[in-house]
This record gives structure tokens, sequence and C-alpha cells, in this order.
């Protein structure tokens, strides 16, 4: 009984204000969605750049892929019982319509909008929960931008999500999600026109402006010390300079904002990721969730982003975040010597303090276990703990307290660090 109590504490006390009441205003019940008509489309001023192009998750109209796990909505829907929850979320989020190779497949992802707007009732079931709403309508929206035609349905659909969407702002979460919610409802005001338009327009802005400072640190890394998620923040922060441009914020203090601290996090997730070109295991993180580095990186040069040509040396420490590169010949080191994240939101955090992974040229040698399930499992709760990462276990205890999907309890803190490549 103490024990829990102490695991409830210690998880807790990290926690902010406003993610308190933020928990608090998620379970009031919720005013019926606004069905009026939706604002009037903004004309863009410059040309939609192509932006990162996933591998396909539809294999045919009605089925997909993803997590490895293939899937029919005919057979169980939008909100199929049988999946989980993250397999649910991606099924909701449209990504397949700006994967590789969309315009193939342009009438599926027509017939799929259609069907989702039918199957899925203003305000109910997974498909409207903030993140995935968020996902959406940002991909309806880069799908249009890409020269597709969304009909009166589904405008009206998207501005009645985006009404939805700004009533139901994850700050409970806050990191990721929060920013997620921001993204949406920039790229939904900069879309349509007028002064509900400029209301979600602004309330996205702020948002970011507070946000951004905060997420991403002075060496570039995203706040939660995870490579995968770092790829995914900075993915969002390339659509948001593409979204600006097109609708001519380019040079807005927004943008400007963005635009400073796209060269230090595309040199972050070089210098933590191995020769092969792909991501570190620290954290939550694993292969075909976010796009690879290289990607990233033709993306922002595609989008003509000024850049810190700079040559940084090969090994270094990243100071901010607590990563560390050691680099000589065809050898490679990369150690965590970092917080598990932010304190109060360390929900991507793994027991993986002082490990590290090392490859000798392509091939790697010692590597973290990576991630695999996010729900709550005994896999789960393996994949966070010390004994799935390449660093010492003492007495079969985690060097933080890890417990459930996504909480964790006491802390390890690295100190005295240093650093020498000599």
């Amino acid at each position: 009984m103490l024990q829990d109590a102490l695991r409830y504490w210690n998880t807790l006390r990290y926690l902010k204000p406003v993610q308190v009441y933020g928990r608090l205003r998620q379970r009031l019940p919720s005013r019926a969605p606004d069905s009026s008509s939706p604002p009037p489309v903004r004309k863009v001023t410059r040309q939609w750049q192509e932006p990162v192009r996933r591998p396909p998750s539809m294999t045919a109209p009605t089925t997909f892929v993803f997590l490895n796990q293939a899937g029919d909505l005919r057979e169980g829907g939008w909100d199929d019982p049988s999946r989980d929850k993250l397999w649910l979320y991606n099924l909701h989020y449209f990504d397949d319509l700006n994967a590789r190779d969309a315009a193939a497949r342009t009438p599926w992802h027509q017939a799929l909008i259609a069907d989702w707007i039918a199957g899925n009732p203003p305000g109910r079931g997974t498909g409207w929960e903030p993140y995935p709403t968020s996902s959406r309508m940002v991909n309806w929206i880069k799908w249009a931008l890409a020269g597709n035609t969304l009909s009166g349905e589904t405008l009206h659909s998207l501005a009645l999500q985006a009404r939805w969407l700004s009533r139901r702002l994850e700050w409970h979460l806050l990191g990721n999600h929060l920013f997620s919610n921001a993204k949406a409802l920039v790229f939904v005001g900069l879309f349509f026109s007028g002064r509900e338009a400029d209301h979600w327009f602004e309330t996205g802005r702020r948002i970011l402006e507070h946000q951004i400072p905060e997420q991403i640190l002075a060496d570039g890394g995203q706040f939660e010390r995870s490579p995968m998620y770092h790829a995914l923040a900075l993915e969002d922060m390339l659509d948001l300079v593409n979204g600006l441009t097109v609708f001519g914020r380019g040079d807005t203090p927004l943008a400007r904002q963005i635009q400073e601290r796209l060269g230090a996090m595309v040199d972050w997730l070089a210098a933590m990721a191995h020769p092969d070109g792909r991501i570190a295991f620290f954290n939550d993180a694993a292969f075909g969730i976010a796009s690879e580095p290289g990607v990233l990186r033709d993306y922002k040069a595609r989008l003509e982003c000024s850049y810190d040509d700079t040559d940084h040396p090969l090994s270094r420490l990243l100071a901010q975040s607590g990563y560390g590169r050691l680099q000589a010949g065809d050898g490679v080191v990369i150690a965590d010597v970092a917080p598990i994240g932010p304190d109060y939101l360390p929900g991507h955090a793994h027991a993986d303090t002082l490990s590290f992974e090392f490859s000798l040229g392509a091939d790697r040698v010692i590597v973290n276990g990576g991630t695999s399930v996010y729900g709550v499992s005994p896999q789960r709760g393996f994949e966070r703990s010390t004994a799935a990462h390449s660093t010492v276990e003492i007495d079969g205890k985690n060097s933080s307290e890890t417990w459930s999907s996504f909480r964790v309890a006491g802390r390890a803190r690295v100190h005295d660090v240093a650093f020498s490549d000599e």
C-alpha cells in the first residue's frame, strides 16, 4: 500500500497545473459540434512543395497494413474492438493520402474520405479524439494542396473538426500531442479564410510560439529525447514552413522562429543516426514510424530553408539533450547520459540511462531493444525496462521506475558528465 502511494506521488508530483485541470476539463461533457457552413477556402500564393512520402498503408480500397498488421475496414469498421488503440489511430490518420504513389490511389482516397464522414458521427469514437483529429485534418489539407479536390461535404466536415478540436486541446498531455493540435489549427486557419479561420490560426500560432522554445532544445533535440519523436517533430516543423509559405506567411515571426531551429534539428538527427543512415533506439523508438533522416533533409532542401552549413565534429556531446557520439574510423558509439525526458512528460521514456549503441561500418553490433507495442502489457513493460537496453542492471531493478504504458515514478539522474574524443 505504501509502495503504491509512493509510486503515485513520484509520478504525479511533477505534473504542471495545466495538466491537472486540463484532465478534469477533458472529463466534462462536450457541447454538440458546430455544424454551420464552413468558411470560404483561401487562395494559395505559392506552390505547395512535395512533403515526405511514407510507404503506402492502403493495399486495396478497404484494406490497410499498420504496425505490420493487416485489416479490412469492411470486417471491423472504424472502431473495430479487436484492434489495438494505436492501430485504430493509424486508421484515422489518413497518412496514405500523402504516401508514395498516392495519385494512383486517388479514387480509393475519395471513397475513403466519404466513408469516414458517413461512418464517424461528429464527436463520437476514436476518430474524434484530438490527436487523430489533428493528424487527419493536416493530411486532408496536404492532399488538397497537392492538387486534389475536397468535396463540399468534406469541407464542411473539415470545418466541423476544426471547431471540435479547438475546444478539445490536449493541455493535459502537452508535448507532441499539443504541438500536433496547434499544427492542425494553423493549417486549417491557413486553408480557410475569414474571421473564424483567423481565430483557429491565431490559437495555433500562440501555442506554437510558446511551445517551440520549450520543446526544441538549444542543441536542436526534441525534449522527449527520442530520435523517433524528434524525426516526427522535424517533419511537423517542415510541414509548417511549407504551409505558411504557400499562403504567403513565410516571413512571419512564427515562420522565422521555426526556420531558425531547422538546421540544428537536422544536425541533431544526423548525430543520433548510425552509419546505415537510420536512427538509434533510445526511449520509444522504432523503424518505419518516422521518416528517415535523409528523407527529412531532402524535404528541407525542397523548401529552400536557410541552413547552417558549419562542419560539426564527428564526435560531440549534445549537451542539452544528454547524448554523446564518438566516431573513429568505421566505429560509432552513441551514448545516453540524458534525463529521461521532461519531468512532467516522461510517457515515451525508457529506463535506458547510461545505455549505448555501437556500429562498425554499416553493421550494428550493440543496440537497445526498441519499441514494438504501446498498450499495457508485459511486452511493453519489458521494452521499457533496463534489461532491454545495453547498460547495467543492478539487482534486477530498473534505473527509472517505469510502469503502466507511459508512466514513470522515480527517475534516474546523471551527474558529472565530461566529454573527450581523445
